[in-house]
């Protein structure tokens, strides 16, 4: 019966394509994209002298991706999600985002929702680029980094529209407008999102002895929500040689939390005279707030071309992001909000592309960055930081197929004074076959709240200080990458080594360090049991390769798929309360996967005004090491969709229907527990795009 379930939907989805007829007019799909990211040059990509991932706005839209972690777990094997109370993280090549850049058209997104801000909606393409990029993109950029590049607009008039129902209370609407008028051009887009709290397994477990016990919890797996995002930008081409923009975005997003929602706590009396042991539980509310984010981003800049090999851009923008703690009306006190953070980011950038000579290209340029912080919850009141920039990058062709690349960032930093890192690589192409090897050391500055938060954890009896004192992370990055393609088929295999030192953790204070402070001794007297602070005290070590290949095959289909193997290496320093000193801990990178793949299979056929679709997706994950809870389970899932088009004069309808997670995979494990999913289970999700373009 449940083979059953499964083949009746595959079967109505599949009776739709048995009426098309296949054809090889319709390649949307190309092997060898523009690419930016990595050397702030556009190349294609098999010129490219670094390696760069490609994620098509076709991929993207075949595979139903409405949020940017859907569209890179979907069809990237780089990428892993993990999902608590606070939302949903992601890992890149083996670290946590915190060490991945994520920008819009090369500017970058600050804030906590940067996965959620991104409209996939007018994306032409995502690229993804593995290793240290420090010296062009600045802090953070100790992984990768991931560019979303969008759409022009440049269409007289046209206006689209898509929507996207799934289980659960999962709906999405995006709708865009680009106009076009002589020098002005004008992009609107807006994105609603929202979903319900959902539960895979209602009970939390406890230990009585060798015993276990369930007891109910409210507390859901995934966390409802609703969202906001509108964005608009204005172009002038006042000539070839002259244009200049200004954009604005904002996005709002708040939690749905059950505000009945109730757990149990557990307590342990022990009977003096005869050890044994008694438990009691206690109901508790669950939830007390809503986080509440907002962002609102204001910019602009200018493109001056005096001739073909001077390209000099300037660009000015400054994003603000605000979280609060949204609390409930009670019966003792009336709703209040409380900021959670608030920061201020300011980017001012100058950079030139100068063609030197036929087989010299230099990109250079200057950067000003500023970011504020407030934090009520945290005690941080209008702390910030400032840095200048000054970096180059050259890529010199030393003679017909070897090509080389080398740069430098220059950073005076207000809290961490002046640093350098720099990066190089060669590149060598012979027919169809490229190879590239890479150099980059990288650096990650200290957060303001890492720097200046405390925190108070007062169920864990756990007092956190601040520490000014934090010096930046850094790493060294190794890269090989070997690549072969023609007009069918592309293959890759890239090695990496990322060594990563001084990163950030928390350091228990010893008993010795805290009587030596009257200060520290009071909170012992207080009742803090464990007072900790933030020290450069951990290394990692990752090694690993990934592999990609893609396949046009006569007859309309797409073939793809990848696979990421990453061995990871943490060394934590520890405090053993009984004896007083620090031992090193030895084990995998926190939210680490060892293993990843995942899989594309694609067909596409047309005849007169009639375009289908059909998509299969596959993500395979091994286990998800976590330094809380140990190791989570692995997982696959499968989900298959289909998109059809009719063209209508000036219109196109797109209908779709699809089902996400085919073979019903879940994660049952009670609550807080490392879960390995957060998938509610088999969904069927339906969609449907209108588009309109005035000049058809």
């Amino acid at each position: 019966m449940k083979r059953q379930a499964i083949l009746l939907p595959l079967a109505l989805i599949f009776s739709g394509v048995a009426a098309a007829q296949k054809t090889d007019s319709l390649r949307a799909v190309t092997l060898n994209p523009v690419v930016i990211t990595g050397t702030g040059t556009y190349h294609k990509a098999d010129n490219s002298p670094v390696a760069v991932r490609v994620i098509s706005a076709k991929e993207i839209r075949d595979a139903h991706a409405t949020t940017l972690q859907e569209a890179l777990t979907r069809l990237t094997p780089n990428v892993t999600t993990h999902t608590n109370g606070m939302g949903t993280f992601v890992n890149f090549n083996g670290v946590s985002d915190d060490y991945v850049q994520i920008l819009v058209n090369g500017k970058r997104v600050s804030g906590d929702d940067r996965w959620s801000r991104i409209s996939m909606n007018n994306v032409k393409r995502i690229e993804v680029f593995s290793g240290a990029a420090s010296s062009l993109y600045g802090s953070d950029a100790i992984a990768g980094v991931i560019n979303i590049i969008t759409d022009d607009g440049k269409e007289q008039l046209s206006a689209s529209s898509s929507t996207k129902v799934l289980n659960n209370g999962r709906f999405a609407q995006h709708i865009d407008v680009d106009a076009t008028a002589g020098k002005f051009s004008s992009r609107t887009s807006y994105t609603h999102q929202q979903a319900d709290n959902w539960q895979v397994n209602p009970y939390q477990t406890f230990r009585e002895g060798a015993q276990e016990v369930q007891k109910l919890t409210g507390r859901p797996m995934s966390t409802g929500f609703r969202s906001e995002n509108i964005s608009e930008q204005f172009d002038w081409n006042f000539s070839q040689q002259w244009s200049a923009y200004l954009r604005g975005d904002f996005y709002d997003n708040v939690t749905q939390r059950p505000q009945g929602a109730t757990y149990f706590t557990q307590k342990v009396t022990t009977d003096a005279a005869t050890g044994g042991k008694t438990y009691t539980y206690s109901s508790r509310q669950a939830y007390t707030y809503d986080l509440h984010h907002r962002s609102y981003t204001v910019g602009g800049g200018a493109r001056w071309v005096p001739n073909r090999n001077t390209h000099i851009y300037l660009d000015v923008y400054r994003d603000n992001f605000r979280s609060d703690y949204d609390y409930w009306q009670t019966a003792t006190k009336e709703a209040y909000d409380e900021t959670r953070k608030r920061t201020h980011y300011t980017n001012e950038t100058l950079r030139g592309i100068l063609r030197l000579a036929s087989w010299n290209k230099l990109s250079a340029g200057a950067e000003f960055v500023q970011e504020t912080l407030t934090s009520e919850s945290d005690n941080i009141h209008g702390r910030h930081t400032q840095s200048y920039n000054l970096f180059a990058q050259d890529e010199v062709r030393i003679f017909s197929p070897l090509e080389g690349v080398v740069g430098l960032r220059y950073v005076q930093d207000r809290n961490f004074g002046a640093h350098f890192t720099p990066n190089a690589g060669l590149f060598f192409h012979l027919g169809g076959f490229r190879a590239r090897a890479s150099y980059a050391a990288g650096y990650r500055t200290p957060t303001l709240s890492q720097l200046y938060a405390t925190d108070q954890a007062k169920t864990a009896a756990r007092y956190t200080l601040y520490n000014p004192t934090l010096n930046p992370e850094k790493n060294h990055f190794w890269n090989l990458n070997l690549e072969y393609g023609n007009h069918w088929m592309t293959a890759s295999l890239t090695g990496f080594v990322n060594q990563i030192r001084d990163m950030i953790n928390y350091r228990t204070l010893t008993q010795a360090e805290v009587a030596a402070d009257a200060s520290l001794a009071a909170l012992y007297a207080e009742g803090w049991t464990t007072i900790r602070q933030r020290d450069n005290i951990d290394h990692a070590s990752l090694r690993g390769f990934s592999a990609n290949v893609k396949f046009l095959i006569p007859g309309g289909v797409t073939l793809g798929g990848g696979y990421s193997f990453t061995d990871s290496e943490a060394k934590t320093q520890t405090l053993d309360k009984t004896t007083q000193t620090y031992v090193t801990a030895v084990s995998p990178v926190d939210k680490s996967v060892r293993n990843v793949g995942n899989v594309l299979a694609a067909w596409d056929g047309s005849w007169r005004r009639h375009h289908t679709n059909v998509t299969l997706t596959g993500h395979l994950q091994g286990h998800r090491y976590s330094s809380t809870y140990g190791f989570a389970e692995g997982y696959s899932q499968w989900d298959i969709c289909v998109r059809h088009s009719v063209q209508m004069e000036q219109f196109v309808l797109e209908p779709g229907i699809g089902i996400e997670n085919i073979f019903n995979e879940r994660d049952t494990s009670p609550w807080t527990s490392n879960y390995s999913t957060v998938s509610p289970g088999r969904s069927f999700m339906v969609s449907l795009a209108l588009k309109f373009d005035a000049q058809k």
